[in-house]
């Protein structure tokens, strides 16, 4: 089941559950709205390239859309021209994949409204490969799809993230353009650049530079969101965190954190894994070394520390808590017999089919739904949009106290839709979502 049908599938179910008519269904399922722009930039040895840009704005009924910006290569495929053929019309273009682009939209309206933030879901990017363009044509294609959308985002309309291929400078490129067209507008964009340490020409440096309106925080925000999410899962059954062996697959931002501050509160993580590979030591895995390396060496391949072992085994390994922090749908109907963790943490998105949902639920495992579990991101993207809107920047200590506030907020509000529907954790975050949703979109005559 692609990532489409098992959120609708979800989303369906929470409708059945809250009684919705079949018109305020079907609204809240269809897509406010969806972009696609043809981006033609020159490359540095003067050819030039064509690039699909796309952009699904899924609900705004609580506020602006909020979703990530990628640039993958799987989006699209680009389609070289020389300078005398630039009049000539692009064929070879292939279409973004709507239901992936779709889902992630749809995941981030109830993902949002589970954690009461101000916003709806979006969702967009380009079709490119990043490493194979330089910073300078990275710039410039960043800055034509800033054009083409300028007028389609907006503090108040929809407000972008970083995403799969695109970090913090993307964010400033986009805030610069945008800035262009409309005066200067820090709140356009969130997951700006926040420095540690800035070298002024050799004469001063800056500590926690926010030029830009970067929140201190947000880097390890999502992150920080799965420590948080844990403990108050493992709180609920009884258990401290400090007890438990960890699991975790996918060692990127997510994986990383979750990892270091995990350690850092007394778990015992005993196994990753990343692209190049997955590394176990049942005493416990030394975080800070495993970063170190994994930071010098491109990947954790090679740490000594652990030893090496097949990355497909990984999921089920003997652990307490399993935090998938990578690809959506590697926990599915032919490795959930196997899984031997007491607790699944969705640090990805969509990590398990719903075959495995119901095989992991006749077997007790507590699952910890993707869109209450990883909404830690969004939430501290939420407080840089405040602090640019107010213009009073916050520091990390009230960040983080923040997030924390809304993490177990969270979580009580989602307990309490599972006790009123007799429903687990994840059709208890989708009725809290839904239901939210869909209440605004009522009162504000929406609905017909």
């Amino acid at each position: 089941m692609n990532a489409l049908a098992a959120t609708s599938r979800n989303f369906k179910q929470a409708a059945k559950l809250l009684g919705l008519d079949s018109k305020l269904e079907k609204s809240l399922l269809i897509p406010f709205r969806e972009i696609k722009v043809e981006c033609t930039i020159p490359k540095d040895d003067g050819t030039l390239v064509s690039f699909v840009g796309f952009r699904v704005q899924h609900d705004n009924a609580r506020g602006p859309m909020k979703g990530g910006i990628r640039y993958h290569h799987e989006v699209g495929v680009q389609a070289k021209l020389s300078y005398s053929s630039l009049l000539i019309i692009l064929n070879g273009i292939l279409q973004v994949d709507p239901d992936e682009v779709n889902a992630l939209a749809q995941l981030m309206t109830w993902k949002t409204a589970v954690a009461n933030i101000p916003y709806g879901g979006a969702k967009g990017g380009i079709g490119c490969t990043p490493g194979k363009l330089s910073k300078s044509e990275l710039e410039r294609l960043t800055r034509v799809f800033t054009q083409k959308i300028h007028d389609l985002i907006g503090i108040h309309t929809d407000v972008p993230a970083p995403d799969m291929g695109t970090n913090s400078q993307t964010m400033a490129w986009i805030l610069d353009e945008y800035s262009k067209f409309h005066g200067y507008s820090p709140a356009v964009v969130t997951g700006k650049p926040v420095g540690n340490t800035i070298s002024c020409f050799k004469l001063c440096k800056l500590i926690n530079s926010k030029d830009l309106g970067g929140s201190l925080g947000r880097e390890a925000a999502t992150g920080r969101g799965v420590l948080f999410a844990t403990e108050v899962l493992l709180e609920e059954h009884g258990k401290k965190l400090e007890d438990q062996r960890f699991v975790i697959q996918g060692f990127g931002n997510v994986g990383s954190w979750a990892a270091q501050l995990i350690s850092e509160a007394g778990g015992q993580v005993i196994a990753v894994s990343d692209v190049t590979g997955a590394i176990k030591n049942n005493k416990g895995l030394n975080i800070k070394e495993l970063l170190k390396h994994s930071s010098e060496n491109h990947g954790i391949r090679g740490f000594t520390g652990g030893e090496p072992i097949d990355p497909g085994s990984l999921l089920i390994e003997d652990c307490d808590v399993l935090i998938p922090a990578a690809l959506g749908g590697v926990i599915n109907r032919e490795n959930a017999n196997d899984i031997k963790a007491k607790f699944i943490v969705e640090a990805a998105n969509h990590p398990t089919d719903p075959e495995a949902d119901e095989i992991l639920s006749k077997k007790g495992v507590v699952i910890l739904p993707d869109i209450y579990a990883n909404s830690g991101g969004v939430t501290v993207s939420y407080f840089e949009w405040v602090q640019n809107i107010q213009g009073f920047m916050w520091d990390e200590e009230k960040v983080n106290a923040e997030l924390r506030t809304y993490i177990i907020r969270a979580f009580n509000n989602m307990k309490e839709m599972c006790k009123t529907y007799n429903c687990d954790l994840r059709m208890g975050a989708f009725t809290l979502g839904v239901n939210r949703v869909a209440r605004a979109t009522v009162l504000r005559g929406w609905e017909a």
